[in-house]
């Protein structure tokens, strides 16, 4: 017979020694699968609520049981609820080898007081996890039907291990012994017993018959495994999507940044610029524009001159020399626009900037030395 070991989980080489009273058995075969107790019992240690003694309990016929069920009232629903907080523990720990230890433990065979008699299922409880909820005990392998009904539970815990992304082949651990004779008065069939054999001495002794081949747990868990790379798929599409989101909301916000920074440059550039026309007016009393401008002019010449740009302000005619222009504007500021004495200062020094230069370069000159 082909020996199969758990794939992906550790045995361990120490089995604990557990207290006399914990000894205890109904029919001797409760540690055929000592490989699946060590792992669950490890994974009780780190959350046990309920008190319960140890693993090897729950495959305990009801009246041996409960002296390990701690809190569980029902003995016969002590296999469940240790699967249960096992698979708990193990899923808060991101433990897949500990949820697929605690999957098969809630399918092993629980003890019976004869051959070809069936446990009693759990009905009192409702396990908190559906992957346990999901799952039934093996029943004793000569009992009517059991063949079809252990290959089922056998399929059902692969769908459940490929559904938390471990080796669905793990289900043939679950898988019990060859039908014992009807009527044997020992109880006892064709097992073992050996709580010293950290591999479970029904793989270490060849004597486990798995319930399902390899191609049927295949065909079982192909639904479950497409149904679990559809989601991954359509993860990676929605993470794809979101990520593109947040690059355009990125882009988006960086283009509205760009423009919040352009219109306050702008805001700012054109408060600099009223505030400098503000100054400037503020400098040349009530006279706002003191500068000239260098074109065709508007009384009337045939030939470029210079003008006053203000003419309201600084009614001149216009004149070949911008010396004429700027002399007269610098008088206006003193006798019409009130310009104080820095103003007029500035207007001579600008007029004396202009002089020596020709047409615009001696306007912009003079206007620049205005601060215009």
């Amino acid at each position: 017979m082909k020996q199969q070991i758990l794939y992906g989980l550790p045995l361990l080489g120490a089995v604990t020694a557990w207290p006399l009273a914990m000894r205890k058995r109904e029919v001797p075969q409760e540690h055929a699968h000592q490989n699946i107790l060590d792992i669950v019992d490890q994974l009780l240690q780190l959350n046990n609520p309920d008190n319960i003694q140890a693993s090897v309990f729950g495959l305990l016929g009801a009246a041996a049981a409960a002296d390990g069920a701690g809190n569980i009232a029902d003995a016969d629903c002590l296999q469940q609820a240790t699967a249960d907080q096992a698979f708990t523990n193990a899923k808060e720990a991101s433990d897949v080898a500990g949820m697929t230890a605690a999957l098969i433990f809630r399918g092993l065979e629980r003890n019976t007081g004869e051959v070809g008699l069936e446990s009693v299922p759990c009905e009192s409880i409702q396990a908190v996890n559906p992957e346990i909820a999901a799952i039934q005990q093996h029943q004793d392998p000569a009992a009517d039907g059991a063949a079809e009904l252990n290959k089922e539970i056998t399929l059902e815990i692969a769908r459940q291990i490929a559904s938390i992304g471990s080796n669905p082949l793990d289900a043939l651990e679950a898988s019990t012994f060859a039908p014992g004779e009807i009527g044997d008065e020992t109880a006892a069939g064709n097992t073992c017993n050996e709580e010293d054999d950290a591999a479970g001495c029904i793989n270490s002794q060849g004597l486990r018959v798995d319930d399902a081949s390899e191609e049927e747990i295949e065909a079982a868990v192909a639904d479950v495994e497409k149904a679990a790379n559809k989601n991954a798929n359509q993860n990676e599409d929605e993470e794809a999507a979101a990520n593109e989101n947040a690059d355009e909301e990125a882009a988006d916000e960086a283009a509205d940044e760009a423009q919040d920074a352009e219109a306050n440059a702008k805001a700012g550039a054109q408060g600099k610029a009223g505030k400098q026309e503000r100054q400037q007016a503020a400098a040349f009393g009530s006279c706002a524009d003191p500068t000239i401008v260098f074109g065709t002019p508007s009384d009337g010449r045939q030939e470029d001159a210079f003008e006053a740009a203000d003419l309201e302000t600084f009614p001149h005619g216009s004149a070949l020399n911008i010396a004429v222009i700027s002399d007269f504007i610098c008088s206006q500021l003193t006798n019409k626009c009130d310009a104080g004495e820095d103003a007029v200062a500035t207007c001579e020094q600008a007029s004396a900037a202009a002089t020596g230069l020709e047409g615009q370069d001696a306007a912009d000159a003079f206007n620049s030395a205005l601060g215009f």
